[in-house]
């Protein structure tokens, strides 16, 4: 009974600390500020990506639609999770504002913070996921990882799938991590 309660209370820890980290009093309050900054930190984001692998440019342009988050920020101790805020963009428009999570089990312990890029390859891909109410990676779709070489160059084989990511992280540098049960669902903002 004693695990079980210090287990229960890592997890809202973890969980609760994730949310803390994510939101801030002006976003709650003002959607239209949430929007902008969402907005500014996607484009930053995307920048950051061209310069690391300069042929994402050129995929990201090749795709239906991309859905950008600047920073999901995942944190937990054996249990953690992982919370993030961005927008699906296609072409040079937002086609809405979404948000991440994530729940794993496992030996953790620490934060981190990462950039992640979901692209839609196919129209079909992209239509599911609109007209989805809550899209896991996995679950309705297979997600693969673009291989990124030490001088930015991108195995474009992995490109040939309906739905591809990137992910980088803090420092910079190209992570092939999976996004595999991450739910997206979209924000009412």
């Amino acid at each position: 009974m004693k695990n079980r309660t210090v287990l229960a209370t890592i997890v809202f820890a973890v969980f609760a600390s994730i949310t803390a980290c994510s939101t801030t009093g002006s976003k709650a309050s003002d959607p239209v500020a949430e929007r902008h900054s969402i907005n500014a930190d996607v484009d930053a984001a995307l920048s950051k990506l061209y310069v690391q692998a300069p042929g994402a440019r050129q995929l990201v342009g090749e795709a239906k639609g991309v859905l950008v988050f600047p920073s999901v920020v995942s944190a937990g101790f054996i249990v953690g999770g992982s919370y993030g805020q961005g927008a699906l963009r296609r072409g040079a428009r937002n086609a809405g504002y979404y948000s991440t999570t994530a729940a794993s089990v496992g030996l953790l312990a620490g934060a981190d913070s990462k950039s992640l890029f979901l692209l839609f390859m196919t129209q079909e891909s992209y239509d599911r996921f609109l007209a989805s109410k809550g899209w896991t990676a996995g679950a309705d779709a297979s997600v693969t990882a673009l291989n990124v070489g030490a001088d930015g160059s991108i195995d474009t084989n992995n490109a040939q799938h309906e739905v591809t990511s990137f992910v980088l992280n803090n420092g910079g540098l190209m992570a092939n991590l999976s996004v595999e049960g991450s739910k997206f669902t979209r924000l009412d903002l």
